[in-house]
């Protein structure tokens, strides 16, 4: 059985008393203190043991077979320690579906990721340690093959440091406090019951995972201490491990989700359930439509080839089968077609087929990957939550009793420029209200539509049509705001990486971008090879340009959910008349949870009678994202927000 508290062995004793020892007077989120020196490794040696080890002494802290894992970690998670891990995926569902939150987590692999290519730890990677194979391959596959990883005096653990604190008072410099250290956690299965002590353990031998995992952090706290922008990686690593734990969370909570509803969608859009792998009426009723008008009875319209070639045979002079080209085309086959390719979209996406495998028991899980754009930005690994289409939305339904709380944050790209930039003009024209209405009410554009293409035009890098025509305005308007971008497309272009305001570097251009420019460059080069080269770099400049908006956006993004998460823990926590959903799972049964998130986008499943309450906690997690990013210049983040009983109407 887990050790009382109040009997835990002198060998780790000292860490639960040193959690009150913390400075005063630094400022943190709500005001809720992190246990400065709490730190557990959670390490797993591939076998039955696992164990919790201190990552500054090496000391072993407990071991437990898988069984008693939850129970364990829920007897140290009453000390609010910062678990240390090496793939938050694989421990944090396991613990969930036992009745297990943590509260925050250091995951080893996202954080390598990103002091891998960033850009303010390129003099400190020159003389540390490299990045550990098995962080990509996993530590059992890299103790197998023999692998350890080398601690230098360099790579120490230096006194008082560690990944931030979600979250401690901003990124600047000059309010590091040594009192932000951490505990770390490895997790090693091991078989017996749990035990606790100090002895020399063979997980602490060379090699060994728990020395992989201790030696790992160790390194990246000192990357992150010799870095040119400490306070930023440590809240950058911080928020990056709270995504990782709010992914898995949503995927134990899941989406609700009506089946019957959906299918009611299907059948409103699509027609009865096809047999087979039939097409369903409606979508034969317009390819027939199709190809009567293109007098092609045979001309299959899910291939690309064969429809262009049709579409041409009737004369029609297109390059593609894209809806934006087609739109630009009168003909009786296009309304039709188009209205195909749509309910085409619908039936692969969200269809009977994914209705089956996706939606279990009233949720829906898909599978969040954080980061997993080069910006920062999530996606998803199965189940398409970032690109549900409006149609179905009507089957995200509350449980009986529960309301969904949406919202998302209005023109966030737009207001985070303001904020990287510390253009005062452009926070100002969205104080208060819509940000694209203030840039009409400043004179700078006729319409508000036309302040969205300009303002897009210019993250985006348009230099051409209605937003290329409008984006010279903005630069006289707000000359910070696109000198900024401007600095970045400027860098992308000639081969650099760019960096968002906490520190995500972009990647650098592919050996084909390098050849060009190379090519372009010799003495022989012809008019087409620097044609070439010059449209590869304008590219690549496009690319950056959005790059540190799009990256910092995500950073505020993240910062948002993981601020809004720790204070849905303090709603409700004792609300026995809440009727539970229990499809939601033990951990989020009878409290507020995040459901769904979509870059500016967050759904929060709650209780009725707590609607209101989370709805003022959304608000103020937003406002202190701000705060957290950009300190005291005055910038907003406004937000849509809606309680509805179904996403629908939410608008």
């Amino acid at each position: 059985m887990v050790p009382d508290r109040r009997a835990l062995p002198q060998a780790h004793a000292h860490i639960l008393t040193r959690t009150a020892d913390i400075h005063h007077g630094v400022r943190r989120v709500g005001g809720a203190p992190e246990n400065g020196f709490v730190r557990i490794v959670m390490a797993d040696d591939g076998g039955a043991r696992l164990t919790l080890v201190d990552p500054d002494t090496g000391e072993r802290l407990a071991t437990t077979d898988r069984a008693g894992l939850a129970a364990l970690v829920r007897e140290y998670e009453a000390h609010r320690p910062r678990w240390v891990w090496h793939d938050t995926r694989d421990w944090a569902p396991v613990l969930l579906a036992a009745g297990v939150r943590v509260e925050r987590c250091h995951d080893l692999r996202l954080g390598a990721a990103i002091l891998e290519h960033s850009t303010l730890t390129a003099g400190a990677r020159l003389t540390a340690p490299p990045r550990p194979e098995w962080l990509r391959r996993g530590p059992a596959e890299a103790i197998a093959a023999g692998e350890s990883v080398p601690v230098s005096s360099a790579a120490g653990h230096v006194a008082g440091r560690g990944a931030a604190t979600l979250f401690d008072d901003g990124w600047d410099e000059a309010s590091d406090d040594p009192a932000m250290s951490h505990h770390a956690t490895t997790g090693t299965a091991a078989a017996g019951s749990p035990t606790t002590g100090n002895a020399p353990h063979g997980d602490m031998s060379p090699g060994g995972p728990a020395r992989l995992l201790v030696a790992e952090y160790r390194r990246q706290l000192a990357l992150v201490e010799a870095s040119d922008g400490a306070g930023r990686l440590r809240l950058l690593l911080a928020a990056e491990s709270a995504g990782a734990l709010i992914a898995s969370e949503l995927a134990a909570a899941g989406v609700p989700w009506s089946s019957a509803v959906h299918e009611d969608v299907l059948e409103d859009l699509l027609g009865p359930r096809p047999f087979a792998n039939g097409k369903p009426a409606r979508m034969l009723e317009l390819a027939t439509e199709v190809r009567r008008a293109l007098d092609a009875p045979r001309v299959n319209l899910d291939s690309q080839a064969d429809l262009l070639r049709a579409l041409r045979a009737a004369g029609l002079g297109v390059e593609s089968t894209s809806r934006w080209e087609l739109r630009e085309l009168e003909h009786p086959a296009i309304e039709p077609l188009i209205a195909y390719k749509k309910l085409a979209r619908v039936l692969s996406a969200n269809g009977w087929a994914w209705l089956e495998e996706w939606v279990v028991e009233g949720r829906f899980r898909p599978e969040y990957v954080p980061g997993g754009a080069a910006s920062g930005r999530w996606a998803t690994a199965g189940g398409g939550a970032l690109q549900l289409p409006k149609q179905i939305r009507r089957a995200l339904v509350a449980d009986p009793g529960w309301r969904l709380v949406v919202a998302d944050a209005a023109q966030l790209e737009p207001r985070v420029l303001a904020g990287m930039s510390h253009d005062l003009e452009l926070a100002a024209a969205g104080r208060g209200r819509d940000l694209y209405a203030g840039l009409v009410d400043a004179g700078v554009v006729a319409t508000r539509t036309e302040a969205k293409y300009a303002m897009l035009g210019a993250i985006y890098g348009a230099t051409s049509g209605e937003s290329g025509r409008l984006v010279p305005r903005l630069a006289r308007t707000f000359p910070r705001a696109m000198a900024l971008v401007d600095r970045a497309a400027d860098e992308g272009a000639r081969g650099a990486r760019v960096t968002t305001l906490l520190g995500r570097s972009s990647p650098l251009p592919g050996d084909g971008w390098r050849a060009a420019q190379s090519r372009a460059s010799q003495p022989d080069a012809s008019p087409a090879d620097e044609r070439r080269a010059r449209t590869a770099a304008r590219d690549w400049g496009r690319f950056t340009r959005n790059f540190v908006v799009q990256g910092t956006a995500a950073e505020w993004a993240v910062i948002w959910m993981a601020e809004l998460r720790r204070r849905l823990a303090t709603i409700g926590e004792r609300s026995p008349a809440v009727v539970p959903a229990e499809a939601s799972g033990p951990v989020f049964a009878r409290v507020p949870h995040l459901v769904y998130f979509l870059h500016d986008e967050v759904i929060v499943h709650a209780p009725a009678e707590h609607a209101e309450a989370v709805a003022a906690a959304v608000h103020a997690s937003a406002a202190e994202a701000g705060r957290l990013l950009f300190g005291e210049f005055p910038v907003e983040f406004p937000l849509d927000l809606r309680v509805v009983e179904s996403y629908a109407e939410a608008g």
